[in-house]
């Protein structure tokens, strides 16, 4: 067995160190680019700004970013106004595969993996994007650099999120969004919403920032993002087209091409159509699956662009007024595909897809604060209640943003934290774009008499109890790892801070099973039961362990 394990490991560190060379050592065409170092001045503790771009943080806890210029200024803006944010976010980011990977001869070989996967990255990936991103990485931490060189790391983490999704098929929980136009909504124009639900943790998604990106090149854009990270997974440009991003099931690739926030960021950078944006993906090859809906001002609808490494489908609703996607596909060409069947099958993306589609329907005319409300959603179909953070729910308390889009006016709201419940602040990029000149005071770009209230679920006990839960939740996590016993009443406690919510009552069985109290194991399965389960192997794995239980009584 030993020299099995030694000849797997070998293997992988041989296959790692072929046709690598070429990418480790590649750099972007930077020559016809302006290399200028920015020089950052402070204007307080949380404004700070270089020519004309800067970067503060607003009164709803949201960074603002504004950058202009070619790729590698652009770059290396972001970078030096970004400069803490950017190596805290990496640190963050690698503490957590120190985690989940304490061996560091498993770093080791899990980084020669990474590095041959990712040999064809680079050729995969615009010179303007790399000098972006190469512009970026001079800012960032170089203590990392045993992991990978500063480019090369920065390079490897745009495409972290197919990475994970390819090879755990990780969909993060699940996003779902929506598309309303015609006479769906008050005005007869095109409205967007989507939830946003990549989640790695609290502190990754503390930094939020809503970056206005003025490129020397194509179209000015605004997207929703994190230190670091120049693709879009949602963002409108000045032209009013956008894009947003839902992940589905993905097969595992072979090899590394086009991260799909590159592809949707040269979408948002470059189209200002339906068309247009179908004819950019058409040239991309992409390693994972995914429905990227765009909405178009001057076509007044939107649509899906459903993508994967080997095909493209477009999904049009040519007779309709609405569009929703969650995390399966829905075009003719992906209808027969069965890792998109086992997806709707067994996740939760049927359920939240139906239950958007439900709320759409009980609002025949959508506006901006209906849309939020709808984003805000946590209940099931009917108003079911699902305990809060369900996966089931529209908003299941985890989202990284809410997100909403009216395009014929430009406008965007985003939300604050936490989760979609804060206020959802107002941006016109009419205003923005504008003939915009640098004030002698950086002040925020939000059009504060159009932001959209918190949500008074805020201000409850309810609230208040889910956060205790998340606590709570997190104790009980450690206890069953250990596999120690909880504190006298804690079990009550616990399920009382979060009564409708299936997991309460299943890791409750799962402490009474292991500590071999076979009755209350199967009375608390048997709870469990008759709660909204997350997914069909979730609900099989709980009636598994009932009638282990049982056998065992």
């Amino acid at each position: 067995m030993k020299k099995h394990i030694c000849y797997i490991v070998f293997l992988v560190f041989a296959v790692a160190s072929c046709g690598i060379s070429k990418s480790i050592h590649h750099q972007p065409k930077i020559a016809s680019f302006n290399n200028t170092i920015p020089v950052v001045a402070k204007q307080s503790n949380t404004a700070f700004y270089t020519g004309n771009n800067f970067l503060l943080k607003n009164k709803h806890n949201l960074w603002e970013l504004y950058v202009e210029g070619d790729p590698l200024e652009r770059g290396l803006a972001i970078g030096s106004l970004t400069d803490s944010l950017l190596k805290k976010q990496e640190y963050l980011f690698f503490d957590r595969v120190n985690d989940l990977i304490p061996s560091n001869f498993k770093k080791s070989v899990m980084i020669r993996f990474l590095n041959w996967y990712n040999r064809k990255l680079y050729l995969n990936v615009d010179n303007e994007f790399q000098t972006e991103i190469y512009g970026l990485s001079q800012y960032a931490p170089k203590d990392l650099a045993s992991i990978a060189p500063n480019f090369l790391r920065d390079m490897y983490l745009h495409g972290a999120h197919d990475i994970g999704h390819a090879v755990q098929d990780l969909a993060m929980v699940g996003c779902t969004s929506f598309a309303v136009w015609g006479d769906k909504t008050e005005e007869g124009n095109l409205i967007l919403g989507r939830n946003f639900d990549f989640y790695v943790g609290d502190a990754f998604a503390k930094d939020k920032i809503v970056a206005f990106i003025n490129p020397r090149g194509g179209y000015p854009f605004m997207m929703l993002t994190w230190p670091g990270m120049i693709g879009v997974c949602s963002g409108m440009n000045a032209e009013g087209l956008t894009v947003t991003i839902n992940a589905s099931k993905s097969k595992i690739p072979l090899i590394a091409k086009t991260p799909i926030s590159i592809l949707t960021r040269e979408i948002l950078q470059y189209a200002r159509t339906l068309d247009e944006a179908i004819a950019i993906a058409k040239k991309k090859k992409v390693f994972v699956s995914e429905s990227i809906m765009v909405g178009s001002a001057k076509d007044n609808k939107a649509i899906l662009i459903e993508i994967a490494p080997d095909t493209l489908g477009v999904f049009d609703v040519s007779n309709g007024n609405q569009l929703v996607c969650s995390n399966h596909f829905q075009s003719d060409i992906f209808k027969k595909n069965e890792r998109n069947k086992d997806q709707i099958k067994n996740s939760h993306s049927q359920y939240r897809f139906d239950r958007m589609t439900q709320l759409l329907d009980v609002n025949p005319k959508i506006t901006p604060q209906i849309a939020v409300d709808i984003l805000r959603n946590k209940e099931g179909i009917n108003n079911l209640p699902l305990g809060y953070g369900n996966d089931k729910a529209l908003n299941h308390l985890l989202a990284h943003h809410g997100i909403v889009f009216q395009p014929s006016k430009r406008l965007v709201w985003v939300s604050a934290s936490p989760y979609q419940l804060g206020e959802f602040v107002c941006y016109d990029l009419s205003v923005i774009f504008g003939k915009r000149k640098m004030n002698d005071i950086i002040v925020s770009l939000e059009d504060e008499k159009k932001n959209i209230a918190k949500d008074p679920f805020l201000e409850t006990v309810t609230y208040q109890n889910y956060e205790k839960f998340r606590i709570e939740d997190k104790k009980v996590d450690l206890f069953l790892k250990r596999k120690e016993d909880l504190p006298p009443d804690f079990i009550g406690y616990y399920q009382s801070l979060n009564p409708d919510y299936w997991v309460v009552y299943y890791k409750a069985g799962l402490y009474f099973y292991q500590n071999k109290k076979y009755v209350l194991a199967q009375e608390q399965f048997e709870k469990a039961l008759t709660k909204e389960i997350s997914t069909l192997p979730e609900r099989e794995e709980i009636s598994n362990y009932l009638k282990k239980t049982k056998r065992k009584r």
